[in-house]
């Protein structure tokens, strides 16, 4: 049996992530694929309740090691429990946010550094990272709105955090893609949900193949 393909959806808060990995994953299950879906944090029951922890965390919060140290162990479930099964069973692993999201978030925009937490997706996950990492980047006014009508007053302990933060996560994402082309492929997020599709599966024609 030939093994699966895993692809990744990456972005700051608001890009359309999350639909987008739906939109493509209805797209392959049309096209013949077997089809995984899943998140990070988050996929398994174990990584699920670490996601909990991490967006509602208790007292004070988590400090930056802490925090990251949540995030390798909730990625080291998933790929474990979740995604290492699925490719070697053929499957195509579609996956809202991955490695390259604690590189962002932790890494560059809080500070730890890309070694560090490389390192521990070395130890946690085995190095595993995605045949391909969907980035999607649109303009700060149109995530604004965006966020407006997801959250509208509230959210959670990451998606809350200042501006000066998210902006310095967004231009990491671009930053890792444009290092790693042949990794990376960055989607205009600006249009509707529809065009936007469009471009992913445009981005991605040449990965895609057929069925």
């Amino acid at each position: 049996m030939m093994p699966g393909r895993f692809i990744a959806f990456e972005g700051g808060e608001g890009m359309g992530k999350s639909t987008q990995a739906r939109l493509l994953a209805e797209f392959l299950r049309g096209e013949g694929r077997s089809v995984e879906l899943t998140r990070e944090p988050g996929g398994t029951p174990g990584a699920e309740a670490i996601r909990e922890l991490l967006l509602s965390p208790p007292g004070e919060g988590w400090t930056l090691g802490a925090e990251a140290l949540l995030f390798a162990a909730a990625r080291a479930d998933h790929v474990a429990r979740k995604i290492r099964p699925a490719i070697e069973a053929g499957d195509w692993v579609i996956c809202d946010r991955f490695l390259d999201s604690s590189r962002a978030y932790q890494g560059r925009a809080g500070g730890m550094g890309d070694d560090r937490v490389r390192t521990l997706h070395e130890i946690g996950s085995g190095g595993l990272v995605p045949d391909v990492t969907v980035v999607i980047d649109a303009p700060i006014g149109d995530v604004a709105a965006r966020l407006v009508n997801r959250d509208g007053e509230e959210s959670d302990a990451i998606g809350g955090r200042a501006a000066e933060y998210h902006a310095s996560v967004n231009a990491a994402f671009l930053e890792f893609a444009r290092a790693e082309p042949d990794r990376f492929a960055i989607v205009d997020g600006r249009g509707s949900v529809e065009e936007v599709h469009e471009k992913v599966l445009d981005a991605l024609s040449r990965f895609l193949g057929t069925p």
